[in-house]
């Protein structure tokens, strides 16, 4: 599976929003063309839990007409895990509706860390994420 490319920027983005909405978990989109992230879209966890994430509709109808009104493409999906674990849950396997890249970002050591999961089928794979 190809790589998904971000900038620093776009990894710093996505970490500073889920550290300011911890303990609770947080989520967004990212958008982009062939492989590369162009723009990370926050979007609001109307569950408020610090285990589930549940995107407020509103939030992500707006952010797929504006990937679209740009001419980008659907290139991920990130959201956070407070308190671990830094791979995939069994909820996000069960409740993944896209084909696309998951990032999930979770805290280990007080750090955050970013990683990217293909979620398909009941199983999933980690992708490369190439931060440039």
């Amino acid at each position: 599976m190809q790589p998904l490319t971000l900038s620093k920027e776009h990894l710093q983005k996505m970490i500073a929003y889920v550290d300011f909405h911890a303990p609770l978990e947080s989520c967004g989109l990212l958008a982009g063309r062939d492989s590369k992230v162009e723009a990370v879209l926050e979007v609001t966890n109307q569950a408020h839990s610090p285990q589930r994430y549940v995107m407020d509709p509103i939030e992500q109808l707006h952010a797929f007409e504006w990937i679209e009104a740009n001419q980008m493409d659907l290139l991920g999906i990130f959201h956070s895990h407070p308190t671990g674990p830094e791979t995939v849950s069994p909820t996000d396997i069960a409740e993944a509706a896209y084909a696309v890249i998951h990032i999930i970002l979770a805290r280990v050591d007080s750090m955050w860390r970013a990683r990217g999961f293909w979620i398909e089928n009941g199983g999933f794979l980690e992708v490369p994420l190439q931060v440039v």
